[in-house]
Parts: structure tokens; C-alpha cells; sequence
């Protein structure tokens, strides 16, 4: 086996204290809507990387959204040695889906390395992972060549809207980076992400008496519905796209009249950053198609939130060094992957910045009051990001120039 330093080769040992340490941080109610919540993961993140980086440089960054984040988010930026020749960042978010008002609170052991909670996989088992990760390069023998940001975000969940500038911030001053969102049940990390966005159709009509005879209303609700049946065959007219017809709202609460109004929120998703007009484009020929009828009035707003996130030639040349450092670790084999939903590593990308993601622990059930991570796989996975750091910093993988 190849040479592992000592400090990466003693991470399994720590996993019970891992394992404390996420139940701790996932025990905490950060959902994205939860101000104080926010606030208290914000300031236990900032005192336990402090504790554990005393040189490093910790900054609160504003995270204004009006209309999507809490008056006063903040978030975390953690960086050492900016200076140094080498500059890479590590991504993650502490907001969950999981709100002050739900049900599901806290943790629960299902087994000796299986722990059910809110967030423990998404994606806090991905921040316990890189804390563990970057302890481990600290005590390499290279370390000092390589310096590092962290970036703990608190509205990934809800589109990171107050965020957004700050990857396209960093996308210019690293030349990799890590995001730490969970890797697929198998193990496999993330290859590309679709981009994301929505749309919202808002249709009116004419309200009229339902029982008039003969009827001059015109239903909007009927005409949406029209509508969203045509929208949702566009998929099969585009590969890779997704339309997902989300929310609907209309009509009054008298039953016997023609509804005048209805709204509709769609999801739309994309491989490649080129199917994006020409999905926005069919949708809107087919709103015109509604309008030249009598009564009926169809507008859309909305569009791309997050681009895809297409897999760029660096990280084509990175991933079998990962694979490597997996396998140099006792990590099963494992591959990359496409997948449907969008992370922060899709700002990146965008930015130009080649990045590894889905590189967290191994979990399952996000989203839902069954998620758990699976704790005895968040050592190996930090091994993995600990043994490529240390491989970087001894010259022995060659990164990206940094940028001009």
C-alpha cells in the first residue's frame, strides 16, 4: 500500500467522536427559514473550527435576500494560509430543510454507526467530514504549501440567493475546489448536476356566473391546466430536460363561479447550459398560443437559479487521483455520476472553477424524517480528501494554475 501520513491514516480511529460531533451539530435546528437557528450553528461552527484552526482567519459575510433568507444570515468564511502557492476551497452549507415548526428534531442511533437526523447527511455529515479532513492534512509533513478556505453558507436549500456571489467571489481566487454534500448510497460522487430554476404561470380569465347560459366566463383554471399538460411533454421532445409541475392555486371560494384566476409553479431542470433558452423558449411559445384566445391571459416569470454544472477537463483529470487516494486508503471502488439535483458546486463550475463534489459521507432519505448517515463512512471519505490534499501539497498532483 502507498505511503499514507500518520495523521490520515488514524482518521477510522476518531469515528466514534465523529459521530459525536455530528449528533451535536445535526441536534441543532438550522433550518433555512430559522433565524436563531441559523445564528446558533453559525457561532458553534465558528467556535469549534477556531478551536481546531487557532491560525486561521474566520469571517462573517453578509447574506442579504430579502424575500428568501432571514434578516441578519451570515455566512462563514475560514481560510489559512492565503498566501500560500497553492489555493484551494471547501464548500458546504449549514441550513437544513428542516424548519423550527417540524416535527423532526433530533437524532437517533438506528445502529453503532447509523445515526438518523435532521441534516446528518445533508449535509452536516459533509461539514464533519471536512472538519475531520483538514485536521488530518494539518499534521501532514507539506501542509504549509497549500492554503485553504472554507465556506459554510446558510441558504443552499432554499437556492443560495444570498450567497451566489460569494462562489463566484471565490471562483476566481482558488484553483480547486471540494464540496461536501453526500455521497450517492454506493458511494459514487457527482460527475455533473442539472441546473436549476422555476417558473411561475399566472393565468387570468373571466369571472362570470357559472349557471348563465349561454356561459361568456373563461375558466382560468382550465386553461392552465391545459397548459401545464403541454409543458410537461416537453421532455420528451428534449433529452435531459425536467419540468415538475409544483404548486397550484386558483379560483375563489364561491364553487359557481367561473375562476378568473390561477397560478402554477413549475421546477425546470437542464444538463447542459445550452438547453437553457431553448427550454425557456418553448415555454413561452406555448403561453402564446393560449393567448390569442378569447378571455385568456397567460404570463410567465422565472428562469435559471443555478447552471449545470458540466464536468470540466481538470476535474476529468483529478478524479483518478481521488480514486487513487480511495484506494491507497481501503475505500471500496467507486465512480462518478450524474445527478438531478444542484449544489453550490454549480456556482463554481460556472465560475470556471474546477471542483470535486458529492464528496461527503455516505447517507441516504434527504429531505425526509428517514435520513441518516452512515458515520463509519466519514472517516474513510476524509481520508480520501486528506491523503489528495497532502499529494497536491508534495507536488505529486498538479493542479490548475491559479488565475490571473
Amino acid at each position: 500500500m502507498a505511503s499514507v501520513p500518520p495523521s490520515i491514516a488514524a482518521l477510522p480511529s476518531r469515528t466514534p467522536a465523529l459521530g459525536a460531533l455530528l449528533e451535536r451539530w445535526a441536534n441543532i435546528n438550522s433550518g433555512s427559514g430559522h433565524a436563531a437557528g441559523l445564528t446558533r450553528m453559525r457561532e458553534t461552527l465558528r467556535a469549534d473550527f477556531a478551536q481546531a484552526f487557532p491560525a486561521a482567519t474566520i469571517t462573517e459575510l453578509v447574506t442579504d435576500a430579502p424575500g428568501f433568507n432571514p434578516a441578519g444570515s451570515r455566512a462563514l468564511s475560514i481560510s489559512l494560509r492565503p498566501t500560500a502557492p497553492t489555493q484551494v476551497i471547501l464548500c458546504g452549507h449549514y441550513d437544513t430543510v428542516y424548519e423550527a415548526d417540524d416535527a423532526f428534531q433530533t437524532c437517533r442511533w438506528l445502529d453503532a454507526t447509523t445515526l438518523n437526523g435532521p441534516g446528518t447527511a445533508d449535509m452536516k455529515g459533509g461539514l464533519v467530514t471536512l472538519f475531520a479532513a483538514l485536521q488530518a492534512f494539518e499534521a501532514t509533513p507539506h501542509a504549509a504549501r497549500v492554503g485553504w478556505e472554507v465556506l459554510l453558507t446558510p441558504d443552499e436549500e432554499t437556492g443560495s440567493h444570498g450567497t451566489v456571489d460569494l462562489f463566484r467571489a471565490a471562483s476566481r481566487r482558488h484553483q480547486f475546489g471540494f464540496v461536501f454534500e453526500p455521497g450517492r448510497p454506493n458511494g459514487n460522487i457527482i460527475h455533473s448536476r442539472k441546473g436549476t430554476g422555476g417558473i411561475v404561470a399566472t393565468c387570468h380569465g373571466r369571472a362570470a356566473h357559472a349557471a348563465k347560459v349561454p356561459n361568456d366566463g373563461r375558466s382560468a383554471i382550465l386553461a392552465l391546466a391545459e397548459f401545464l399538460l403541454e409543458v410537461t411533454k416537453i421532455p420528451s421532445e428534449m433529452a435531459d430536460v425536467m419540468v415538475n409541475v409544483g404548486n397550484i392555486r386558483g379560483g375563489t371560494a364561491a364553487t359557481n363561479v367561473v375562476p378568473h384566476f390561477a397560478e402554477s409553479e413549475i421546477d425546470i431542470r437542464i444538463t447542459k447550459v445550452a438547453d437553457g433558452a431553448p427550454l425557456l423558449a418553448r415555454f413561452h411559445a406555448i403561453a402564446e398560443r393560449f393567448n390569442s384566445r378569447d378571455g385568456i391571459k397567460l404570463t410567465l416569470k422565472g428562469g435559471f437559479n443555478r447552471p449545470p454544472k458540466e464536468c470540466l477537463p481538470a476535474e476529468e483529470a483529478a478524479f483518478p487521483e481521488w480514486q487513487r487516494a480511495a484506494a491507497d486508503v481501503g475505500v471500496a471502488p467507486f465512480t462518478w455520476v450524474h445527478g438531478g439535483g444542484a449544489s453550490d458546486g454549480n456556482f463554481l463550475t460556472a465560475g470556471g472553477l474546477p471542483n470535486l463534489d458529492g464528496v461527503g459521507p455516505i447517507g441516504d432519505n434527504l429531505h425526509s424524517n428517514r435520513e441518516f448517515c452512515r458515520v463509519e463512512t466519514i472517516a474513510p471519505r476524509a481520508q480520501v480528501v486528506a491523503l489528495f490534499l497532502h499529494r497536491v501539497a508534495a507536488g505529486e498532483i498538479t493542479l490548475p494554475p491559479a488565475k490571473g
